[in-house]
């Protein structure tokens, strides 16, 4: 029933700025607390940040200070706001409940960042 829907994901150069959107639906949103992940070539999906209902926030190490996640309960959506991009970020970054993603993936959307 619950679907996730990412987008936005693009080739971008180094040092540049990209935002992923993700689109829930079929669950009570603004009730579960939310996560962006990725996953690189040859590596396992990792959390890299989350947002909870009333809007705090957390993030992995790697990504502070370059990454911003954002809700908007109403229309049911996730952003994810990243800059300063490096070429380590590339990967398949997709949503889900954190830190349990317990809901079917979805495609994901691919980043990759490269000059």
């Amino acid at each position: 029933q619950v679907q996730l829907v990412e987008s936005g994901g693009r080739l971008v150069q180094p040092g540049g700025s990209l935002t992923l959107s993700c689109a829930v639906s079929g669950t009570l949103f603004g009730f579960r607390t939310m996560g962006w992940y990725r996953q690189a070539p040859g590596k396992q999906r990792e959390l890299v940040s989350k947002i909870n209902p009333t809007g705090g926030t957390d993030y992995v190490d790697s990504v502070k200070a370059r990454f911003t996640i954002s809700r908007d309960g109403a229309k049911k959506m996730v952003y994810l706001q990243m800059s300063s991009l490096k070429p380590e970020d590339t990967a398949v970054y997709y949503c889900n409940l954190a830190p349990t993603p317990a809901f079917s993936w979805g495609q994901g959307t691919q980043v990759t960042v490269s000059s």
